[in-house]
């Protein structure tokens, strides 16, 4: 029998190699998509031949030595086994190991899901695991002793489906009888899937497993409609406009990092709207409005002082309550400086030459564990225009007069000043004690000049004081810090120092020396300063008692030693940030003002009349009238000596019609007049020599604004006056297109001089067709400041460039001139 059943495992081999290798790959086994492992199912065992129907072939043992077919890819149907490493794989059943007809399967039990192990490939045959449970095989008969041995049969103890002690024996595959069909060869493992669990095989012959479910189709998703096409951005509107302040003195480089704009790019704009322009040049009303034109900022050269102010204005959080600052004004010994006296229990007067205050005096003053500073302002009419300033300082008037004189000129005077100025008065009628004074009066007359008093029903404040006994000074104190309270003065002491010059002098051991109050912020020592035409550093400061002092908060007055000129009293005081920039605007101030300082003769302008009055040398105002027709003339000298008061009396020297000639500047020098020019303006060789000659000429068009001007100058309340004095002259010869400079006048200046940045004219004949700076100047090819008489030179006017060969250019000089 071991030979029957040799021989057809020797042609195993060769036999069942190519029907594997054509065998038709079951359903089961085709290439599908990755998807969840599925719980294998339980397997039908596979019947061993003692389970055989009656007449099948009994299975018989396999060689020893004969390889064993590999395990496919895909496991049998057998039922899962808890193996932890693959085991050969068990061929399929053939057609004689089916069960005979009729025969039914046996039932699969259901068994807890394993999952599937990836199949490894296979190399050595590995111990098998715990093997199926098969019924029970009949033992074999007992060998007769005696007996030959039967050969060993190779499934016990090294075939590897053989059962370890104590199990039931594992089912073997059968190779089949001689004369019979071999089996399918089971399917191999298929190198080119990856390893994954497998699917399981169905036997020949039997049911397959019921197919899986396919998975539902997905949803279609509706092709989403194409975007719509992106509309066009309109164009980007205009940058809208933007007011920025420029202060005095700023460089046109500084003016550019203030509007956050490239120096260059500032320069080039300027430069194709035919504005030459220089880092360095000084900002001016000009300037700004070709930098308006050139960008969209609307620039506005404001003062330093305005500047100032709107700083200090900024800091409402940083506002603290401050002494008040109090002037004391009134007529020629009323007592002002004998009631300064009895406040600040000293004596000032013995200073005094004649008893009568010189200069303007500041003093600090404590009451109740509080400050109020004093202004101890001139009382005569040579020092007008010093007690307008003061009265302009000051917060709080007291109006001193005396109860025997009542109300005088001088009076009057003080009462307009600081009704000028906006500033609230008190009244102290002084001289009490006399036997003749007369307080019913003088409250009547104050009445008339509309300051009614608080007993007459009115909202002035008024104390019946005596300077002399010291009789209810206390409560003249009392009445003005009450008013300041209700005033709630305050300044920012956290800003840069700013404040008023009240007196100046020169000093010869010290040099210039002013006295200045304090309005806003603190001022220190070492800081930088511009006062009108000058600058300086704080050097020193001293208070009233000449005491040194490192700081000075507002309403503290100082003396301050480190002015470069003697200032003006009257001008601004402001502190800036540094030397380089109070320079800057001391050099702005005089470029605009060039010549000023030009001497003129004594005793032919307003200024100069008063202090004749003074002296009791001048009673008259002597006019020199012109005007356009003759009706004009005639309502002037009617109505000007009309203005006259009981001091100044207004004399018409001479009246006409037609220009101002030169004839009428000399006359008005001979006889000390002023020229009074009515719809007309004089002419530049007319100026000059005005100017030449010290005769003051005032242009007007409306009749009330020069009567307004005489009245104000009788009384010291006349605002400065803008002068032209002529500069120079050049014609042009030539024309240049510059790029990105615009249109160059070739000229030669032929009177005068030509400097840079200077106010100029375009005339064509005898008519002006531009009003401009010059922008640029060069002689040759060198930028200059200034091109005097015969030289050759090119410039450029702002905002013009329809120059023509011809046109003449003139350049003039606008002036301040303060009358009072």
């Amino acid at each position: 029998m071991s030979e029957t059943i040799k021989k057809p495992l020797d042609k195993k081999p060769v036999k069942a190699e190519p029907p594997r290798a054509a065998a038709p790959k079951p359903a089961a086994v085709k290439p599908e998509p990755p998807r969840p492992a599925l719980a294998p199912r339980a397997m039908v065992p596979a019947k061993s031949w003692m389970t055989q129907a009656p007449g099948a072939a009994r299975p018989t043992a396999a060689k020893p030595g004969t390889p064993v077919p590999a395990k496919p890819a895909t496991p049998p149907p057998a039922p899962p086994k808890p193996a932890v490493a693959p085991r050969p794989m068990v061929p399929a059943k053939s057609s004689m190991t089916q069960a005979p007809a009729g025969a039914k399967p046996a039932a699969a039990k259901p068994t807890t899901p394993v999952p599937a192990k990836p199949v490894t490939p296979p190399a050595a045959a590995p111990k098998p695991t715990t093997p199926t449970a098969a019924p029970s095989r009949p033992a074999a008969p007992a060998v007769k002793p005696g007996a030959p041995s039967p050969a060993p049969r190779p499934a016990v103890g090294p075939q590897p489906g053989a059962a370890k002690p104590g199990q039931a024996p594992a089912a073997q595959p059968r190779p089949g009888g001689p004369g019979r069909a071999a089996a399918p060869a089971p399917i191999p493992a298929r190198p080119a899937v990856p390893p994954r669990p497998a699917a399981p095989q169905q036997a020949p012959g039997r049911s397959a497993f019921p197919p899986r479910p396919a998975a539902p189709p997905q949803p279609h998703r509706p092709t989403p409609p194409p975007a719509p096409p992106k509309p066009t951005p309109p164009p980007a509107p205009p940058k809208p406009r933007v007011t920025i302040q420029l202060r005095e003195g700023l460089l046109l480089k500084e003016a550019a990092e203030a509007m956050k704009v490239r120096p260059k790019d500032l320069l080039e704009e300027l430069a194709a709207r035919g504005f030459g322009a220089d880092l360095n040049d000084f900002v001016d009303e000009e300037t700004a409005a070709a930098i308006a034109k050139a960008t969209h900022f609307d620039a506005e050269v404001i003062s330093l002082d305005q500047a100032m102010r709107q700083r200090a204005e900024a800091g409402q959080a940083d506002l603290e309550p401050r002494p008040p600052v109090v002037t004391i004004m009134g007529h020629v010994d009323h007592g002002k400086t004998t009631l300064l006296d009895a406040i600040r229990s000293s004596h000032l007067v013995d200073k005094e030459s004649g008893g009568i205050t010189q200069h303007i005096g500041a003093y600090r003053v404590a009451v109740k564990n509080r400050f109020i500073t004093f202004i101890d302002t001139p009382g005569h009419e040579a020092f007008t225009q010093l007690r307008s300033r003061g009265a302009k300082a000051t917060d709080i008037v007291v109006l001193v007069v005396a109860a025997d004189d009542g109300i005088m000129p001088q009076t009057k005077e003080a009462i307009d000043h600081a009704r000028a100025a906006n500033v609230p008065i008190i009244v102290a009628i002084n001289k009490i004690d006399k036997p003749e004074a007369n307080v019913e009066r003088v409250k009547q007359q104050l009445a008339k000049e509309n300051l009614l008093v608080e007993d007459w029903g009115g909202k002035t404040i008024s104390v019946e004081v005596s300077a002399r006994e010291k009789k209810n000074v206390g409560d003249l104190l009392e009445m003005i810090l009450l008013l300041s309270d209700i005033l709630e003065i305050k300044a920012n002491p956290k800003v840069p120092a700013q404040g008023v010059v009240l007196e100046a002098r020169l000093d010869s051991q010290k040099g210039p020396i002013a006295t200045v109050i304090v309005q806003q912020g603190t001022l220190e020592q070492g800081q930088a300063f511009v006062s009108g035409l000058t600058m300086g550093k704080v050097r020193a400061m001293f208070d009233e008692h000449g005491k040194v002092l490192k700081s000075a908060r507002p309403s503290m007055p100082v003396e301050i030693m480190g002015f470069a000129d003697v200032p003006v009293a009257g001008d601004p005081f402001q502190v800036m940030d540094d030397p380089e920039a109070a320079k800057n605007v001391v050099a702005s101030r005089r470029s605009r003002i060039k010549g000023k300082e030009a001497p003129r003769a004594i005793g032919v302008t307003l200024d100069e009349l008063f202090k004749k009055i003074e002296g009791g040398q001048a009673k008259e105002l002597n006019l020199v009238v012109k005007g356009d027709v003759q009706g004009s003339v005639e309502v002037l000298s009617d109505v000007l000596p009309q203005l006259a008061t009981e001091k100044v009396k207004i004399k018409i020297v001479h009246a006409a019609t037609g220009n101002i000639a030169e004839a009428d500047v000399l006359l008005a020098s001979a006889s000390k007049a002023i020229v009074i020019g009515y719809n007309l303006k004089p002419s530049p060789k007319t100026l000059e020599l005005a100017k030449k000659e010290g005769v003051e000429i005032r242009s007007y068009k409306i009749i009330y604004e020069l009567t307004d001007d005489i009245k104000k100058a009788v009384i010291g309340l006349l605002e400065p006056v803008i002068k032209e004095s002529f500069q120079g002259r050049a014609e042009v010869r030539k024309v240049f297109q510059i790029p990105k400079v615009g249109a160059i006048a070739g000229c030669i200046v032929q009177d005068g001089r030509i400097v840079r940045n200077a106010e100029a004219r375009v005339l064509r004949g005898r008519e002006v067709i531009h009003q401009g700076r010059i922008s640029s100047l060069k002689h040759l090819k060198e930028n200059v400041t200034e091109v005097k008489k015969d030289y050759e030179c090119g410039l450029g006017v702002g905002g013009f460039s329809d120059f023509q060969p011809g046109d003449t250019i003139e350049t003039f000089i606008r002036e301040k001139v303060q009358a009072v």
